[in-house]
């Protein structure tokens, strides 16, 4: 009575045709079509904008670097800049490495007192 039943449920034949395939790598096509727009497009964008803040760089401007210190650039060089970190400290520094630029005359955060 129930061998009828368990092959009434027999699983279909292997390979199923185009649509199956296409229904098992649709969800990979998915995901990397969302990799593309949350992380891939993103960081282009950035690197985008970070190469033109760099090639933008001029004399005057105050630069943060990515080790967290921050000068005025003197001199600037095909591949690196002149930044002074103190009164009369210059120091050679590659343009990559530059993470902000800062607008000249920024105004100065309310906590500092000018006393």
């Amino acid at each position: 009575m129930f061998d009828n039943l368990v092959l009434a449920q027999a699983a279909p034949a292997a390979g199923g045709g185009p649509e199956a395939m296409l229904i098992q790598f649709l969800p990979l096509v998915a995901i990397v079509v969302l990799f593309y727009f949350l992380m891939i497009r993103p960081q282009q964008n950035r690197a985008k904008q970070h190469a033109a803040m760099i090639n933008a760089v001029k004399r005057g401007d105050t630069v943060v670097l990515s080790s967290g210190m921050i000068g005025k650039i003197v001199r600037v060089e095909d591949k690196e800049v002149g930044v002074e970190v103190s009164t009369g400290v210059t120091v050679k520094v590659v343009k990559s490495m530059i993470s902000d630029v800062r607008a000249r005359g920024e105004p100065a955060p309310a906590n500092d007192s000018k006393a």
